[in-house]
């Protein structure tokens, strides 16, 4: 199996983010030495992954030499920022090359906020075309690879930062989430993938503009502290006050929670094998005192063609409006088939339109009828095994894509449309030896209480790391 570590006797070591906190406090290391250990890391394993997008390299290193702190709790961490939010002196491409590329003449509300933790970013980090699909594969920069096995897809779409956090290159990198984005790519690489409650990070205005905010910022980490520690800090930047706050979760509960085990998606069941981890992990929770029923999924089948026609009508809006958003070097013969084959599947029934995004509007009372019953609901967090590389070729015919990722990303997009945290943790291992995600989600605004449950499971069943 090829796997790829970026792990080295410098001065990030095997730490998370919590721990080079304490490092860079101590002075055990500073932080030039950090910022150029994560450069060294980075080209020493983006060749193998091609995880990066943009490089900034000599922006962090400035940063690294500077005499006085810049404030938050993650001054000094090395991190990257997944291209398709502004940063001030970067472009963004959204994972496809159909314009020429613009420099930001300043932060996105997401990445104002973000940098103000005192997170440093190294650059951007490379994902699907748009996000549409779940598997980086660009026609001509080629496929984000999975650093457990690079012949198969680190996920997507925030797929260079997933790839690189596993690696080691950096402790912590922004992911987001418009249909699985945080929770897909940390279930392939071995990560910890938190979701959070619609409104509880700052989207950038074009996300905004959406009539359904389906799309939410987060991160990707190694380790459950690092995610607590990672929100906390956000909400002591910018706190939504009409969400409850998730505060300084350090540790497991001691409430015994009502949880309910559902191998079934909306599309499909899971594959044998997932199925199999999925009540090994629910027999995990069984030994630790909770309260866990196999449930029937209760999400009505229409669920998936609404939420693939809003999917498909984004395509359209950014296929057909390309050269009043992105300029006049818009060329649409530049984008993949999966965007345009969604653009088609839009164009082809905007009349049902208005209904679809009334019933996704409403199908949170479903969930919330769940969640009166249940604190937490496990599902694995996708359908099957990581597949290989070409599975999901955005070059390919459309419908075979679309059946493709219909068939395997069966579980996440629920919780966007509801609105929803949920969390993906790396508790399995398939038999080929690649990580295998398990997804909990909870009722609007319980983030802390996902947060918890992920430190009693980190404890009772630790993962492991590709060095490890």
């Amino acid at each position: 199996m090829d796997r790829i570590s970026a792990v080295a006797d410098d001065a990030l070591g095997e730490f998370d983010a919590v721990g080079l906190v304490e490092a860079l406090r101590t002075g055990t290391v500073s932080p030039t030495e950090v910022i150029e250990a994560a450069i060294a890391r980075t080209e020493a394993v983006n060749p193998a992954l091609n995880g990066l997008a943009y490089e900034a390299y000599d922006r962090a290193r400035t940063r690294s030499r500077r005499s006085h702190p810049y404030g938050g709790f993650l001054d000094g961490v090395p991190t990257f920022i997944k291209d398709n939010v502004a940063v001030a002196g970067m472009p963004t491409m959204e994972g496809t090359d159909a314009w020429e590329p613009r420099i930001a003449a300043e932060d996105g509300d997401f990445a104002r906020a973000y940098l103000a933790t005192g997170l440093v970013p190294l650059g951007k980090t490379l994902l699907s075309e748009f996000g549409f699909s779940a598997s980086a594969e660009h026609p001509r920069l080629g496929p984000v690879r999975n650093p457990w096995h690079t012949e198969h897809t680190a996920g997507a779409s925030s797929s260079g930062s997933a790839a690189f956090v596993a690696a080691g290159v950096v402790p912590i990198a922004h992911a987001n989430d418009g249909g699985g984005s945080i929770r897909i790519p940390a279930a392939c690489n071995g990560l910890v993938g938190l979701k959070p409650t619609r409104g509880r990070l700052p989207l950038d205005a074009n996300m905004r503009q959406m009539p359904l905010h389906i799309v939410h910022n987060g991160v990707v980490t190694r380790s459950v502290r690092d995610t607590a520690a990672f929100y906390r800090e956000m909400e002591r930047v910018q706190r939504n006050p009409r969400l409850p706050a998730i505060g300084d979760v350090t540790g497991p509960s001691a409430n015994r929670l009502r949880i309910a085990v559902c191998t079934r998606s909306i599309a499909r069941e899971a594959s044998p094998e997932v199925t199999e981890l999925t009540h090994k992990t629910a027999a995990v929770l069984e030994r630790l005192g909770h309260h866990v029923t196999a449930i029937e999924n209760p999400v009505p089948e229409r669920f998936m063609d609404d939420f693939l026609l809003y999917w498909s009508f984004l395509a359209f809006a950014l296929v057909r409006g390309g050269r009043r958003t992105f300029g006049q070097s818009f060329q649409r013969s530049q984008l993949d088939n999966l965007t345009l084959g969604l653009e088609r599947h839009a164009a082809r029934r905007l009349h049902r339109l208005p209904a679809a995004l009334a019933r996704l509007a409403r199908i949170r009372r479903v969930t919330s009828r769940l969640t009166a019953s249940y604190d937490i609901v496990l599902t694995p967090t996708l359908a099957d095994v990581t597949p290989r590389i070409g599975h999901l070729d955005p070059t390919a015919d459309y419908q075979q894509i679309i059946d493709r990722l219909i068939d395997w990303v069966a579980f996440t997009p629920l919780q966007n449309a509801t609105g929803e945290p949920a969390i993906s943790l790396p508790l399995a291992e398939s038999a080929s030896g690649l990580p295998v995600g398990m997804m909990f989600s909870a009722a609007h605004g319980e983030d802390a209480r996902l947060l918890e449950l992920a430190f009693e499971l980190e404890q009772a069943q630790p993962w492991p790391t590709l060095w490890t």
